[in-house]
């Protein structure tokens, strides 16, 4: 029998999870091992540090819902979300490049035609951003499918809202025949990242911004392409060079075109001012 020292413990560990089932588990709970043992030795972890550690993932969870993902906020802001993102979406250069998912997307968004108010009666300047969806080569995506949210005017989301249970300023629309869509909302703000729970106590105790720039979420999907996860940030919003979850391109970043009260792009009117941004989606087709 092999008694546990200090200086074996680590191989020892290592021995035991290389006898997982499934060659990429074991691939992967190895690394783990490895890696969180020489983090321990390289900072000479307290047993004070490690509980506190503990304690701070069970709130992590705690606070943690279907509304919520608390866990996707800390991979945020520790820039781990953005490397998994770099790492698995190696576009050609001119495609729209891929940024975070975020905590607060939420599946079955209603569907709306084209120009649909998404806002539905949530005050804030109306802004319509239009384009197309196209493949590398040009052609029209006809049926892409684009899953939109944002938080609203004052940066906050339904889910951080305890009085909304349905959805707010979300919806899902699809392209048409030419590829072209548009989308009826209201113009976003920048917003701090929820700092009641785990995430939000410990930036506190640093100079990190905990503000994200203006921007539009969207999730595009169609057949023969690569799921595009992305944002449209505002030119010239504010913390574009300090996201805290490191999610600004400067690809992504587009004009809101100031527009005088008359026709709109669905084809309708607005009675007041609003703002115009144009993009068009350049997905990468599956390989």
């Amino acid at each position: 029998m092999e008694l546990v020292t200090e200086d074996n413990i680590t191989e020892l560990a290592e021995q035991r999870w290389a006898t997982a089932h499934d060659p990429r588990a074991k691939e992967l709970m190895t690394a783990l091992v490895r890696h969180l043992h020489a983090f321990a030795r390289e900072v000479r972890l307290t047993e004070a540090e490690w509980m506190a550690a503990i304690q701070w993932l069970t709130a992590t969870g705690q606070i943690s819902d279907e509304k919520r993902e608390e866990f996707i906020l800390a991979s945020d802001v520790l820039g781990l979300s953005m490397l998994v993102v770099q790492m698995n979406h190696h576009f050609a250069p001119e495609a729209t490049p891929a940024t975070v998912l975020g905590p607060f997307h939420i599946d079955g968004s209603p569907a709306l035609d084209f120009g649909g108010d998404m806002s539905d009666g949530v005050e804030g300047t109306p802004l319509y951003v239009t384009g197309s969806v196209r493949s590398l080569d040009g052609t029209p995506v006809a049926g892409a499918l684009l899953d939109v949210w944002q938080a609203d005017a004052e940066g906050t989301y339904e889910s951080q809202l305890a009085e909304i249970d349905e959805a707010r300023l979300r919806a899902k629309y699809t392209a048409r025949a030419d590829g072209s869509y548009c989308v009826h909302t209201i113009a976003p703000k920048g917003y701090s990242i929820p700092m009641d729970g785990p995430v939000g106590e410990l930036i506190s105790r640093t100079d990190i911004s905990h503000f994200r720039p203006a921007h539009v979420h969207f999730l595009v999907t169609a057949e023969g392409h690569e799921p595009l996860i992305t944002h449209l940030f505002q030119e010239g919003a504010e913390y574009l060079d300090s996201d805290v979850v490191f999610g600004t391109k400067q690809e992504l970043v587009v004009t809101f075109e100031p527009r005088e009260p008359g026709p709109t792009p669905d084809g309708g009117e607005s009675a007041v001012p609003w703002v115009e941004a144009r993009y068009d989606f350049l997905l990468q087709p599956v390989n």
